[in-house]
Parts: C-alpha cells; sequence; structure tokens
C-alpha cells in the first residue's frame, strides 16, 4: 500500500443556510483502504460523499485529488420508472464503456449470466451488484459506496462485503463506503470514521466499539450485543443468501451475525 493520498479532505465544511452539515472534517483514503463512514441519521454521511464526488459543493476547508483519478460510484438504489424496459446489457452500455468492459465487470460480481435479463426482473442482491459493475466498469481508483447492502438479506449482505474487499484487491483501488450494518462492516473495513456533522471517533473497527463517543452514539460495544462477522466460510451463498456448497460431509453452518 502506498502512502499517496488518492483523495484528503482538510477541516472540510458543509453549510445548509449557515448551518453546519459537515463540521471540519478531516480523511485521507490511500490506494487499497477501505474506510467505513458510519452514524446517526442526519450525521452529514451522505452530504460528505457528495463533496467527495464533487457534486455538493464545499463551504470550507480543502479538497484534493489525485490528478486523473477516476470514481465508481455506486448509490443506495437502483431507480428506474417501471414502465421502461431495460435490459442489464442497456442498462451497463449507457455507462459509455465498451460491452467487453461490461461483461468483465458483470464476471467480477457474479452476475454476468444475466446480461440479457430485464433489470426488474432482479432481486434485490442482483441489482445492488449490477450497480457495483457499472462502477467497476469505470476501473475506478477510488470506489464509493453508500449504503451497498440496502435491501440485501443478511448472508447477502456479507457477500456482498466480501466482494468488496475482492474487489479492493483486485483493483488495488481506494474504497469509501457509508454503512449501517455494524455487526457486519465492523469486520469488512479496515478503518471506521465514526461522523455525526464532525468526526466523533476514528480508528481500526477493533478498538472503536469501545470508544466513548462510539457508545454515546451507538450504545454498547458492538462485542458485547453481537456476534461480529468473522468467520470461516464451509460454503458458499448465492445472490440471495441461499446456501449452494459446502464440504464433502455436508455440515453447512453460517453464523454471520446474532443479535
Amino acid at each position: 500500500m502506498t502512502d499517496e493520498a488518492l483523495v484528503e479532505l482538510k477541516r472540510l465544511t458543509v453549510r445548509f443556510d449557515d448551518r453546519p452539515v459537515v463540521d471540519h472534517v478531516d480523511l485521507r483514503v490511500r490506494r487499497g483502504d477501505i474506510i467505513t463512514i458510519i452514524g446517526p441519521n442526519g450525521a452529514g454521511k451522505t452530504t460528505l460523499i457528495k463533496a467527495v464526488l464533487g457534486i455538493q459543493p464545499i463551504s470550507g476547508g480543502s479538497l484534493s485529488m489525485t490528478p486523473g483519478l477516476t470514481i465508481g460510484y455506486v448509490p443506495q438504489h437502483l431507480t428506474l420508472e417501471s414502465t421502461l424496459p431495460i435490459s442489464v446489457k442497456r442498462f451497463m452500455l449507457l455507462s459509455g464503456r465498451p460491452q467487453k468492459q461490461c461483461l468483465d465487470a458483470l464476471a467480477k460480481t457474479g452476475i454476468e449470466h444475466l446480461f440479457n435479463a430485464s433489470v426488474h426482473h432482479l432481486s434485490g442482491g442482483e441489482k445492488q451488484r449490477l450497480l457495483l459493475a457499472r462502477a467497476l466498469a469505470r476501473r475506478p481508483d477510488l470506489l464509493v459506496l453508500d449504503e451497498p447492502a440496502q435491501g440485501v438479506d443478511i448472508n447477502g449482505q456479507a457477500a456482498l462485503y466480501d466482494l468488496i474487499r475482492s474487489v479492493r484487491d483486485d483493483l488495488n483501488c481506494g474504497v469509501i463506503m457509508i454503512s449501517h450494518d455494524l455487526h457486519l462492516v465492523m469486520a469488512a473495513t479496515d478503518r471506521v470514521i465514526c461522523l455525526n456533522q464532525h468526526v466523533c471517533c476514528s480508528g481500526y473497527p477493533a478498538d472503536i466499539s469501545h470508544d466513548p463517543a462510539f457508545i454515546e452514539t451507538f450504545g454498547q460495544p458492538v462485542a458485547e450485543s453481537l456476534a461480529v462477522y468473522h468467520h470461516h466460510h464451509n460454503h458458499s451463498h448465492d445472490l440471495h443468501g441461499d446456501v449452494v456448497s459446502g464440504e464433502d460431509d455436508g455440515h453447512r453452518e453460517c453464523s454471520h451475525a446474532h443479535h
């Protein structure tokens, strides 16, 4: 991993009607980093992401990027007019990338077999993987994901976070991710930033869940309230989260998280 920052925020501030929504935030993302931003509703998480994407003007501080940086963005939801017929192929080609590049991205996310399917017939997990594939078709240096596991069941979420780590490894890109899935994401990230307009606390997942500022915002430490997602698979899941294969003894266990 290089120390060169792909994107760096210094005391970045965004105000709406003179009210700070993001207040003096510092953030540095390098190649290979997976940084997850957590926080309560209204904490400024999506506003911060929009500032990084360049679609939200900043009110103060600075934001710098590596020249020529390519960003891939995965929004929370895929919203399409229900009366508009569109295939996965057409949706991907609208990105402006060559068909081969689109197919490679679909293969990375495990849904290349859906190339000719209707987007409207995809499951929640398949739609999220399609959004990720569209972002990957750009071959990004920085991948930005806003609640990537929305509408996906618990096992599908675990598989999706595994996929994001795999993409990071393959592309050696940086990743910024917003998530509420604390029980999974604390094991799927390298660094956590707890945001509530300002940065309440930040650090490694194993440490931050015991930080007083984290506990004040989210309650007792994650390790005490949840079985955090650290385990080994002896099987795999399909896009819907169902077990599809296991070891020869037929013993298939899965304990991604327990409340």
